[in-house]
């Protein structure tokens, strides 16, 4: 009797069911996360190569040239 008495005891006590409620809930936050980086991996390797292409193609104006359009400003 003794015997079935602790294996109810042992069934009863919830002390690590909260501990194994937030393991669940962590690991599917860090799956979702990841599931995230995955679909989103593809757009933003592709923005990445657009901008880098951009900035190769761009000139820089010189100083002396700075918001000068070649005409004379009429007041």
């Amino acid at each position: 009797m003794n015997f079935l008495n602790t294996v109810k005891a042992f069934a009863a006590n919830e002390s690590g069911a909260v501990t194994v409620d937030w393991v669940v809930l962590t690991a599917a936050i860090v799956g979702l996360g990841l599931a995230v980086v995955t679909s989103v991996r593809s757009g933003v390797s592709s923005l990445g190569t657009s901008i880098s292409s951009s900035l190769s193609g761009a000139s820089v104006a010189s100083l002396g040239t700075l918001g000068s359009s070649g005409t004379t400003p009429t007041e």
